[in-house]
C-alpha cells in the first residue's frame, strides 16, 4: 500500500470523526433547555466557564509564544512552529468541549424533567460527552498529519540517505543535528502537553476551591445541599466542573494520546539513525507511519462504537445496566481497532525484504510484533480501569468499608481512604511491568512507544465516557437549583455516580499511558545525546544508563522527590482558595438576611471571582516548573543527570497519581453510598455523611487536581528533555569546567 493512500486513511479518520463530533453538537443543541429559570441557571454557569477560559487563554498564549520563540531559537524553527501547532490542537479541543458540556448540562435536566427516563436521559448526556471524546482524538491526529506531512514529507525531514539515517541541518544559531523529524514531533507534543498542564492545574483548582467551599459549609454547617440555590458558591461549583473536568480532562487525554503516539515515532526516528540497526528504508518510514495510521483506525472504531449508543433506540432505565451500556461502547471501538490493527500490521510489515528487517527492528515474532504490543496495552489498559473501578465503585467492598468507617467520624475515613489509595497501588504497577517486559520482549522499545499507542488508540469512547459524567453532575446542580421535582436529582446522581467510577477509569488509561510513553521518550532521549564509539567499524558502546553513577543517581533522588514537591503547591493552591471561598460562604449566610430561609438571593459572582482569581494566580509556578527543571539542570549538570531525573520522576509520579486518583474516587463514592440511603448509613445529614463530606473534600484536590496533573506532569519533562538534550548535551556548566 503506498504512503499516500495511508495519510488519506488518516485524514479521512479526521473528518469522519470531527464531522460526528459536529453532528452530535448541533443535536445536542437543538434540544430544548426547560424552564425560564433552568435557562438563566445555566446561562451563569456558561457564561462563568467562558469568562474563566478566555482570561486563562490569554496567559496561555503569552507562555506558548515565549516558548516557541525560545524552541524556535535554540531548537528548530520547525519544533517551534510544531510547538504552536500542538498548544492550538489542545486549546482547540478543550474549549469545544467545554461550549458543548455548558449547553448539554441543561438539556440533560430538561429530558430527566420531561421523561423520568434513566435511558434517554443517558443518551443525551453521552451525546454531549461523545463531542468532547471525538474532538480529542479529531484535533490530536488532525495536528499530528499536519505536521508530518507539512515538515515530514513536504519539508524533507522523512527522507533518509542510502545508509538510512535521517538527514540532519543546522538551526538558526548554529547548532548541528537539531533539525529532523524527532524534534519537530517533540515540538508537537510539548505543545499540547504545556496547554494541557495549563488546563488541568488551572481548571482543578478552580473547580476543587469551589466544590470545597460549597462542601464544608454549604453541606457539614449549614446542612443544606451542595447545589441548593441558597449556597453562594453552587454556580461557582458548576463552573468548575466545565472548566476543570471538561476543558482540562480534554486537554489532559489529548496530551496523553498525542504523547504516546509521538514516543513511537521518536523511537523509531532515533531507531533508523542508530548504527545498531540497518532497516530498509520503506520499512523504517512504515515505523513511522504505522502509529498514525493505528491511531487513526483506532478514531473511526469509536465512531462505530459512540453511534451504537447514540442511535441505539431502547436504552435500558435499569441504573444497574448504565455502566454496561456505557462499557459496551467503549469495548466494541477497542474491539474494532484491534481486529482492523491486525490488517493494518500486516500490509505495513508483511513482506519482510532479503536484509531481515524483522531483526533488524527487534520484531522477535515477526510482522505481527506491533500489533501485538498494541494489543498488550489495550488489554493492560483496560485491566488497569477494571482495577480502578474495584477501587473507587461503591458497588464493590473497598469503597463500602470507607463509607461504614464513616460512623466513627472524619479521622477513620480519611484513615480509611488513605489504606485504601495506598493499597491500590500494587496491582496497576504490576500490570505496568508486565505490559513492559512482554511488549519489550516481542517488539523491542518501539514496541513499548506501541504499547502507550494502544492503550489509547480508542481515547474517543473513553473520553466520551469519562465527560458524560460532570455533565451529569452539572444537570443535577441546575435540577437542585431550580428546584425542580426530587426525581430528576435522583435520575441525574445515578448517572453522575457512575461517572466517577468511568472517571477514576479513564485516569487509569493516561497513568498507564504515562508511564510507557514516558519510558520510550526515556530511551529516545539516550539515543539523542549518547555519542558511539566505532573501533575498526565496530560499534563498542550500546544505549545503556549507568544507575550507580553519581550524577544519575542524584538526579534520580531528586527526580523522585519532585512528584511530591509539585503535588505540594497543586495542594496548597486549592487549600488557598478553598480558605477564601469558606470564608466567603459564611459571611454571606452571615450578612444576608434571610439568605439561609429562602428569602434572599446570594451574591453568586463574587464567588466565582474568587476560584477565578485563586486558579490564575496558582497556576503559573506548577506548570513552569515542569519544563523549567530538565532545562536548568541539564545546562547544569548534563545529560547523566537528567537522564536520572526523569526516571526518578516518572517512578515516583506513577505512584502518586494511582494513589491519589483511586483515593480520592473511593472518598467521593462512599459519600454517595451514604446519600443513596444504604442500610445502617444514615443517610444524607447524619453524622455519618458529614464524616464522609470531609473525606471527600480532602479526595477532591487528590484525584481532580494533583493525579491528573502527575501524568502530564513527567510526559512534559519528557518531552522538553528530549527537544533539548541537542543543546545542553555539548554546553552545559559542569563540562565546560572540566569538572
Amino acid at each position: 500500500m503506498s504512503t499516500t493512500v495511508l495519510y488519506l486513511v488518516v485524514v479521512f479518520a479526521v473528518v469522519f470523526g470531527l464531522g460526528f463530533a459536529a453532528l452530535n453538537y448541533f443535536g445536542v443543541k437543538k434540544l430544548p433547555e426547560g424552564t425560564e429559570k433552568m435557562q438563566k441557571t445555566a446561562a451563569a454557569i456558561r457564561l462563568g466557564a467562558n469568562t474563566f477560559v478566555m482570561y486563562e487563554l490569554k496567559i496561555i498564549a503569552v507562555v506558548a509564544v515565549i516558548v516557541a520563540v525560545v524552541l524556535g531559537l535554540l531548537v528548530s524553527w520547525q519544533a517551534g512552529v510544531a510547538f504552536l501547532v500542538g498548544a492550538t490542537m489542545s486549546e482547540c479541543a478543550g474549549f469545544i468541549g467545554m461550549k458543548i458540556a455548558t449547553y448539554a448540562n441543561v438539556r440533560v435536566t430538561n429530558t430527566a424533567k420531561e421523561t423520568k427516563h434513566i435511558g434517554k436521559t443517558l443518551k443525551v448526556a453521552f451525546r454531549g460527552g461523545s463531542v468532547m471524546g471525538l474532538c480529542v482524538a479529531g484535533f490530536a491526529l488532525l495536528g499530528a498529519i499536519i505536521v508530518f506531512l507539512v515538515f515530514g514529507v513536504a519539508l524533507g525531514q522523512l527522507n533518509m540517505s542510502a545508509d538510512n539515517s535521517i538527514e540532519l541541518g543546522t538551526n538558526l544559531i548554529g547548532f548541528k543535528g537539531t533539525v529532523g523529524l524527532s524534534t519537530t514531533v517533540s515540538g508537537y507534543a510539548l505543545g499540547c502537553s504545556l496547554i494541557a498542564l495549563f488546563n488541568r492545574v488551572g481548571g482543578g483548582i478552580y473547580t476543587k476551591a469551589a466544590d470545597m467551599g460549597a462542601d464544608l459549609v454549604g453541606k457539614t454547617e449549614a446542612h443544606i445541599a451542595e447545589d441548593d440555590p441558597r449556597n453562594p458558591a453552587t454556580i461557582a461549583d458548576n463552573v468548575g466542573d466545565n472548566v476543570g473536568d471538561v476543558a482540562g480532562l480534554g486537554s489532559d487525554l489529548l496530551e496523553s494520546f498525542v504523547a504516546a503516539i509521538m514516543s513511537s515515532i521518536i523511537l523509531a526516528c532515533e531507531l533508523v539513525r542508530s548504527p545498531h540497526h540497518n532497516v530498509s528504508v520503506d520499512f523504517a518510514k512504515n515505523m513511522m507511519i504505522f502509529p498514525l495510521m493505528f491511531a487513526a483506525i483506532g478514531l473511526i472504531g469509536c465512531v462505530i462504537g459512540i453511534a451504537t449508543l447514540v442511535f441505539r433506540k431502547n436504552i435500558s432505565d435499569d441504573p444497574n445496566k448504565v455502566h454496561s451500556q456505557l462499557n459496551g461502547a467503549t469495548w466494541l471501538s477497542a474491539g474494532i481497532t484491534a481486529v482492523v490493527g491486525l490488517g493494518l500490521a500486516y500490509v505495513m510489515f508483511g513482506k519482510e525484504p532479503v536484509i531481515g528487517d524483522w531483526a533488524q527492528a527487534a520484531f522477535n515474532l515477526g510482522w505481527v510484533s506491533p500489533w501485538l504490543t498494541a494489543v498488550i496495552g489495550i488489554v493492560a489498559g483496560i485491566v488497569i480501569g477494571v482495577f480502578a473501578e474495584y477501587y473507587t465503585s461503591y458497588d464493590y467492598k473497598p469503597t463500602r468499608n470507607i463509607s461504614h468507617a464513616s460512623k466513627e467520624g472524619a479521622a477513620l475515613t480519611i484513615t480509611q481512604g488513605l489504606a485504601l489509595g495506598m493499597i491500590s497501588c500494587l496491582l496497576p504497577v504490576v500490570v505496568l511491568g508486565v505490559s513492559i517486559w512482554g511488549s519489550y520482549m516481542i517488539g523491542g522499545m518501539y514496541g513499548v512507544g506501541v504499547a502507550a499507542m494502544g492503550m489509547l488508540s480508542f481515547v474517543a469512547a473513553t473520553v466520551s465516557v469519562d465527560t458524560y459524567g460532570p455533565i451529569s453532575d452539572n444537570a443535577g446542580g441546575i435540577a437542585e437549583m431550580c428546584e425542580l421535582d426530587p426525581e430528576v436529582r435522583e435520575i441525574t446522581d445515578k448517572l453522575d455516580s457512575v461517572g466517577n467510577t468511568t472517571a477514576a477509569i479513564g485516569k487509569g488509561f493516561a497513568i498507564g499511558s504515562a508511564a510507557l510513553a514516558a519510558l520510550s521518550m526515556m530511551s529516545g532521549y539516550l539515543y539523542s545525546y549518547i555519542e558511539y564509539e566505532f573501533v575498526g567499524g565496530v560499534v563498542q558502546n550500546d544505549i545503556l544508563l549507568n544507575l550507580i553513577d553519581p550524577m544519575t543517581l542524584m538526579g534520580a533522588l531528586i527526580g523522585a522527590a519532585l512528584p511530591f514537591f509539585f503535588s505540594g503547591l497543586l495542594i496548597n493552591a486549592v487549600a488557598k482558595a478553598a480558605r477564601h471561598m469558606v470564608d466567603e460562604v459564611r459571611r454571606q449566610f452571615r450578612e444576608i438576611p434571610g439568605l439561609l430561609e429562602g428569602n434572599a438571593d446570594p451574591d453568586y459572582k463574587t464567588c466565582i471571582e474568587i476560584s477565578s482569581k485563586g486558579a490564575i494566580s496558582e497556576m503559573k509556578l506548577p506548570a513552569v516548573l515542569a519544563i523549567a527543571v530538565p532545562v536548568v539542570t541539564g545546562f547544569i549538570f548534563g545529560p547523566d543527570f537528567v537522564a536520572g531525573l526523569l526516571m526518578g520522576a516518572t517512578i515516583s509520579a506513577i505512584m502518586l497519581a494511582i494513589f491519589t486518583g483511586n483515593a480520592g474516587g473511593a472518598w467521593d463514592n462512599a459519600k454517595k453510598y451514604i446519600e443513596s440511603g444504604a442500610e445502617g448509613l444514615g443517610g444524607k445529614g447524619s453524622p455519618e455523611h458529614d464524616a464522609s463530606v470531609v473525606g471527600d473534600t480532602v479526595g477532591d484536590p487528590l484525584k481532580d487536581t494533583v493525579g491528573p496533573s502527575l501524568d502530564i506532569f513527567i510526559k512534559i519533562m519528557s518531552v522538553v528533555s528530549v527537544v533539548m538534550v541537542v543543546v545542553f548535551k555539548d554546553y552545559y556548566l559542569l563540562k565546560l569546567l572540566n569538572m
